[in-house]
């Protein structure tokens, strides 16, 4: 009988052990987690800075000219055309613009 007991206190001892190492581990394992989300959050951030830097319009029209010698459209050069939808809807006008630039000016005939 005293074998019994003192086999049941171990088990009961080896179990509780056990299941403080592992909480131990799975807390350390939520720290690695969190540092990991820290330095992803931060890299996040950063990227998104880049992306508002080079999509940024004021950048995108420097290099626009510098790089590829762009120049704003002249006069002329940019028409409007409007687009009608080929089966209009019942009640509603929809009204599309299409803005083109060409790189010679247009020369109307009269």
């Amino acid at each position: 009988m005293k074998t019994l007991t003192a086999l049941a206190v171990l088990s009961v001892l080896l179990l509780y052990v056990w299941e403080r190492v592992e909480v131990v581990q799975v807390g350390y394992h939520i720290e690695q987690l969190k540092l990991k989300k820290v330095a992803l959050e931060r890299e996040r951030d950063e990227l998104r800075l880049k992306v508002s830097t080079l999509t940024s319009p004021d950048r995108i029209a420097k290099a626009a000219t510098e790089k590829l010698g762009m120049l704003p459209p002249q006069q002329g050069q940019v028409r409007l055309v409007r687009l009608e939808p080929e089966l209009p809807m019942k009640g509603q006008v929809v009204a599309m613009e299409l803005k083109l630039a060409k790189h010679e000016p247009v020369r109307m005939a009269p």
